[in-house]
């Protein structure tokens, strides 16, 4: 029998953590073109929705940046930051690095919302070459910074945003998340840009 009959647990591969969505990132968005990209943008404009749905956001922003990412920001609770036990992680960490995770399974965060539950910015960030999240609880500042899935700043506090001058279109809010995410290139393969017109 030659090696390519074979088939034994030689075979069997395991993808772990946020590689599936990196290795088929079809199955998690529909497509790599155009419409995949834009597919990303919404996961990540309804999390701010389903804060404004839930009553506890009243805007939301949505920047397309010139250099080929998207910043979008509303004025709702900011993201948890507590640490979930289980993990010994942030609860912010914990959802945008593992698959089926977040607040939207039992109803007692939501009782309306949209996107992919569990899955939906999870993937984004996996598909980011560069994924930064700017929390706004407790009169502090809280970043969190990832590539391509991986945590590279851990959960720490800021002096001020680090939107450089888009802080001063995004007015200081008390409390709000400030998401921004650069589409990785390995992934999305075309030159694509965010099409303003597909999202108004």
């Amino acid at each position: 029998m030659s090696p390519s009959q074979e088939y034994t647990s030689k075979q069997i591969i395991v993808l772990e953590g946020l590689e599936p969505v990196r290795k088929r990132p079809a199955i998690y968005i529909g497509s790599t073109d155009e419409r995949g990209l834009l597919h990303c943008l919404y996961e990540v404009i309804d999390n701010a929705i389903d804060e404004a749905l839930a009553g506890f956001a009243r805007n939301i922003w949505i920047i397309i940046r010139s250099d080929g990412g998207a910043t979008v920001a509303d004025d709702g609770r900011g993201f948890p930051i507590d640490v979930m036990a289980k993990f010994k992680k942030p609860a912010v960490e914990v959802v945008m690095t593992t698959l089926h995770s977040g607040s939207k399974f039992e109803g007692t965060a939501y009782k309306v919302s949209g996107g992919l539950h569990g899955v939906g910015t999870t993937c984004v960030n996996a598909l980011s070459s560069l994924y930064q999240i700017e929390i706004r609880r407790n009169q502090k500042i809280y970043f969190i910074e990832f590539v391509r899935g991986q945590t590279t700043t851990p959960l720490t506090t800021i002096p001020e945003t680090k939107i450089g001058k888009l802080k001063d279109l995004i007015p200081k809010t008390q409390t709000g998340t400030t998401v921004t995410f650069y589409p990785d290139k390995d992934i999305f393969k075309t030159a694509l840009d965010f099409d303003a017109k597909a999202i108004i």
